[in-house]
């Protein structure tokens, strides 16, 4: 059974790279890989010379083409966003009066809504965090769900996300990891519907955090009310470049075999962990959520052997039992360093 809760304190401004020292083996953050593909950084230099000037209208349609080509959509139905966190801090345009954010999840909706004065309650998903059970204030007029949730890994169904739309509410659906699963069953990003905001990212798949890359998609009229207040140029020449060349169906299909990759990669850690001891969330993002006793000697520890883990304390839901940690395939050396400690 769900349950309601208010916004969280400061905690919500806490980030995985916020346990990541120089050099340490990272499972806290959940970019994919090292580094960007050389097709994509190739794609990005050429553009260097460019830096000179504004972006412009034709940079934008681009980006805007090629997402739209990507879901089905048309053009004026893509916003071109600074990372997919820049629309959580656009949320507030559409002047909700009241929020409510299914939690756990990530916090930065949260924390953006309530730093603009929008009244927010969470919606607290009991373990093993479904969306069966979740009682959404009927008079919330602005919804924010994860799908799949971070830090969870639940993938909720398309017939539940639907289920959460009314009258006069805006549903907005985070699908950054989206990608990452498997023919993405369960996205709404090719959905034309004039009350769900999808909101995509591309700087997990493709490594791009430092870049800030991602995509809106919804009506335009929900996209105008959104950008009301938005500063002029928002978004680069690089980055419209990156949501052009990523969007492009080269770019889809090698993505699209990632995630295969991913998905196998991601069983045997999940088999692995289990094995040291650890109780872990059914899920189906590129991270694991998982429970062990004695969590914060745990966390402790690993990071001393220079193993980096995202604490869970942080999200409204979850207390110190919980750690989450990127599938990476170096997870054997994560596993046999819980397997030590838990022993």
């Amino acid at each position: 059974m769900a349950t309601l809760h208010p916004s969280p304190p400061a905690a919500a401004r806490y980030h995985g790279d916020q346990a990541v020292a120089p050099g340490m083996l990272d499972f806290a953050v959940n970019v994919r890989h090292p580094q960007p593909p050389r097709w994509l950084t190739r794609r990005l230099a050429a553009r260097l010379d460019d830096l000179a000037r504004y972006p412009g209208a034709e940079d934008v349609r681009r980006a805007q083409g090629a997402a739209a080509g990507r879901h089905g959509r048309r053009g004026d139905e893509v916003l071109p966003l600074a990372g997919a966190a820049e629309a959580f801090a656009l949320l507030p345009n559409l002047r909700p009066a009241r929020a409510a954010v299914v939690a756990p999840s990530f916090t930065e909706p949260a924390a953006a809504l309530a730093a603009a004065g929008v009244p927010v309650q969470h919606v607290v998903l009991a373990p093993p965090f479904g969306l069966d059970g979740a009682r959404v204030p009927e008079d919330a007029d602005l919804v924010v769900v994860g799908n799949p949730t971070n830090p969870t890994s639940v993938l909720h169904t398309r017939e539940q996300l639907l289920a959460l739309r009314r009258p006069g509410r805006i549903l907005v659906v985070d699908e950054a990891f989206a990608d990452a699963v498997p023919g993405e069953p369960e996205s709404l990003a090719g959905e034309a519907l004039p009350d769900v905001l999808v909101l995509r990212s591309l700087t997990k798949t493709w490594a791009l955090a430092g870049l800030r890359v991602g995509y809106a998609l919804g009506a335009p009229e929900v996209l105008a009310r959104l950008t009301a207040r938005r500063a002029h140029w928002p978004v680069g020449i690089l980055q419209l470049t990156a949501i052009a060349a990523c969007c492009e169906p080269p770019a889809v299909a090698e993505a699209a075999a990632g995630a295969l990759r991913l998905a196998g990669l991601r069983e045997a850690m999940v088999a692995g962990l289990a094995a040291a001891g650890a109780d872990v969330v059914d899920g189906r993002a590129p991270f694991v959520l998982f429970r062990t006793p004695d969590t914060e000697r745990l966390r402790n520890s690993l990071g001393r052997k220079g193993i980096a883990i995202r604490r869970c304390d942080t999200f409204v839901g979850l207390d110190e039992r919980y750690l989450r940690a990127a599938v990476r395939p170096e997870w054997p050396l994560l596993a046999d360093a819980i397997a030590g400690v838990l022993r």
